[in-house]
């Protein structure tokens, strides 16, 4: 088993299990996730007896991604990962004015099928583990020579069908003597999963919830999104404002602009009055045109009036920073490239 899977309650399980010191989690906790630490060999961690370690070797390994390829331009890093079943994943570093933001995939492919993503284009292989999710955050940091601040799980696959070990690695990366990274910096996206948006409600931790949205309406939804023939925009709807009143957190949705698919002046109107009665802000995306997809991006007038008509009718609105322009931009397109070749 990958040593990243285990949050502290479960290595203090562990080391009582085996007749040891409680106090070892914490102390192991430190070696594999201080930046000035992060041990390569349970060897390496001197302050826990030798008898122990020899059963951590035993029992777990410490590395299990390996850094294929990284494609660099303004402000971005893009990674794709290789698997310990060579299987691969991405995740994309952004640097901002407001520290590092990480956004980590959750799944090897994704199930939910949306028409304009590629990711979605391979399905779903498996769950990431903890582990894996951990680990990326692990070897960009030492790849970058830099702390991540933000984590955002909005890459290959639906985090809310990974929910338990979504969680978990929340637990662990929030940790003090984890990666230490604050609840509210931790942004899950999801495309809509209404039990799981619920259950997230109960949720110790003040994480944010983005919703991909991309839609108005229930019909175009639909089209885009078969997630939207499972549960209508009502029905989301009417579960955001259950989260809301019992976490008061903001909620985020995201809007990727299609070109005369979803950008029409009228379809601003329709997400103005679907959402005015949410706390809530609206990130529009320009989209990240792919070969093996017809979307176009919609330009840059065309976005600036969406924008407007949503600003003018009181909506917070957001046009995100456009990254990697140069690169594979498109979430999930490195892998592709490496699976199809």
């Amino acid at each position: 088993m990958n040593i990243y899977n285990l949050n502290i309650d479960e290595l203090t399980t562990y080391f009582l299990n085996n007749n040891d010191k409680k106090y070892y989690a914490s102390q192991l906790f430190s070696w594999l996730y201080d930046q000035d630490k992060r041990i390569k060999d349970f060897d390496m961690a001197t302050n826990i007896k030798k008898e122990t370690r020899e059963k951590l070797k035993q029992d777990f390994t410490i590395s299990t991604l390996e850094i294929i390829t990284v494609e660099e331009a303004e402000d971005v890093r893009k990674y794709l990962f290789k698997l310990a079943d060579n299987h691969y994943i991405e995740a994309v570093l952004m640097y901002h004015d407001y520290g590092n933001s990480l956004c980590i995939s959750s799944q090897v492919g994704c199930n939910m099928g949306c028409a304009f993503c590629e990711s979605g284009r391979l399905k779903k292989v498996r769950n990431l583990t903890s582990g894996e999710m951990v680990e990326q955050i692990l070897k960009i940091e030492e790849d970058a020579n830099l702390k991540i601040t933000h984590i955002v799980i909005m890459g290959i696959g639906e985090p809310f069908d990974n929910y338990d070990n979504i969680c978990n690695f929340i637990k662990i990366i929030n940790h003090p003597k984890g990666l230490n990274i604050g609840a509210r910096h931790i942004t899950i996206s999801t495309c809509g999963i209404v039990p799981k948006i619920l259950e997230l409600k109960n949720f110790p931790y003040q994480v944010n919830l983005a919703i991909s949205l991309h839609a108005p309406n229930d019909k175009l939804r639909q089209e885009l999104m078969p997630i939207a023939k499972v549960y209508s925009l009502k029905e989301l709807i009417d579960a955001l404002k259950i989260y809301y009143k019992k976490t008061n957190r903001r909620i985020t949705f995201e809007y990727i602009l299609l070109k005369d698919i979803n950008d029409k002046e009228e379809q601003a109107i329709e997400l103005v009055n679907l959402v005015k009665d949410l706390n809530c802000y609206i990130n529009l995306i320009p989209y990240n045109e792919t070969e093996a997809l017809q979307f176009k991006r919609s330009n840059t007038l065309t976005i600036a009036k969406f924008y407007d008509i949503l600003k003018k009718n009181n909506i917070t609105v957001t046009i995100r920073r456009e990254f990697g322009g140069t690169i594979s931009a498109a979430c999930g397109q490195l892998r592709s490239k490496k699976e199809e070749a």
